[in-house]
């Protein structure tokens, strides 16, 4: 796709970079077909191929309106375009650079700033979503089913993760911000695992959110901040010799493995977000690796049927495939 960017954005990072993507593009449509937006509504638009478009105006210096916002905003972000796309369109992180300067140009309505506001002050910090989820929680009852039908249930008390006595092998895992509220359970059955095969697991108290929601949401700096943040809490035991920084949610792994990229221009961290992004490995990643012959399932219990989904964070942005199969 020939592009002849605006002046404001020819000696930018951004801009640079956005014009490497657009250039990649050859307008071919694949993406349109396993588009969900472009499916359910049929407007080009609401496609990738069409957003591509929108964002190429922008940054050619076209009038930018609360029309081509409402259409970047409609994308769920499933990536599931780039796995279709025949010439490796960065569609995504063509999307991030485009939603963020069109954040900069167009003035949201009172209540969506506030929304978003909110889900960056909540979503990213335990205490609080846990305080306001608690309180859902107790007062579900009283509710109108249709929000009552949103709330999940109490987990059970998750406990400490395992000590593996004279543990030779150790991985970070990432306690994340909403998990240890809405699903504790799962990094402690994780721990439980990888203490049967003898790694010890370890979290760092200071490492929270991936920096994803405020980043998503156009707070680039604040979802930097997140980033460098959580590179801090775990370079000292990075340092001390971790094999792996485990992700157990899929959309905070595909966040991760993009630290070494987005933190590029920082000269106090690249190195340090490179590292941290080849250590990142999802939680399947890491088991296909081991034996799990002593974990087999045995006698009555064998004839469980297990349906799994795999998150478009795991199959699209993070490209892994086939690994939880054959685990199951």
């Amino acid at each position: 796709m020939k592009t002849s960017l605006a002046a404001k954005y020819l000696n930018t990072a951004d801009g640079h970079e956005a014009d490497a993507i657009l250039r990649s593009c050859v307008h071919c449509g694949f993406c349109t077909a396993t588009c969900p937006t472009y499916q359910l509504l049929g407007d080009e638009l609401d496609s990738p191929r069409g957003r591509i478009y929108l964002i190429k105006q922008l940054l050619e210096g076209n009038e930018v309106t609360r029309h081509t916002q409402i259409h970047l905003d409609r994308c769920l972000t499933c990536r599931s375009c780039e796995t279709t796309c025949p010439s490796g369109v960065r569609y995504s992180r063509l999307l991030d650079i485009g939603r963020g300067m069109v954040e900069q140009a167009v003035r949201r309505p009172v209540s969506e700033t506030a929304m978003r506001w909110a889900l960056r002050r909540l979503l990213p910090y335990t205490r609080p979503f846990s305080l306001l989820l608690y309180i859902g929680q107790t007062l579900a009852p009283l509710l109108p089913a249709v929000l009552r039908q949103k709330i999940p249930p109490r987990s059970r008390d998750a406990g400490s993760l395992p000590v593996v006595a004279n543990a030779t092998r150790r991985m970070l895992i990432l306690a994340g911000c909403v998990q240890p509220a809405t699903s504790p359970n799962t990094n402690a059955a994780t721990a439980r695992i990888l203490a049967r095969l003898g790694i010890e697991t370890l979290t760092a108290e200071q490492a929270g959110c991936c920096g994803a929601v405020s980043y998503h949401l156009s707070a680039h700096e604040e979802g930097l901040a997140a980033m460098r943040r959580n590179i801090d809490a775990w370079w000292p035991y990075i340092e001390a010799g971790v094999e792996a920084i485990i992700m157990t949610a899929s959309g905070c792994g595909a966040m991760v493995r993009e630290y070494g990229e987005l933190l590029a221009h920082d000269a106090d961290y690249a190195q340090k977000a490179q590292r941290v992004t080849e250590l990142c490995k999802d939680i399947s990643q890491v088991l296909a690796q081991e034996n799990l012959s002593g974990l087999s399932i045995t006698g009555e219990n064998k004839k469980i049927r297990v349906a799994f989904h795999s998150p478009c964070t795991l199959q699209h942005a993070q490209k892994i495939t086939g690994s939880v199969e054959s685990i199951l």
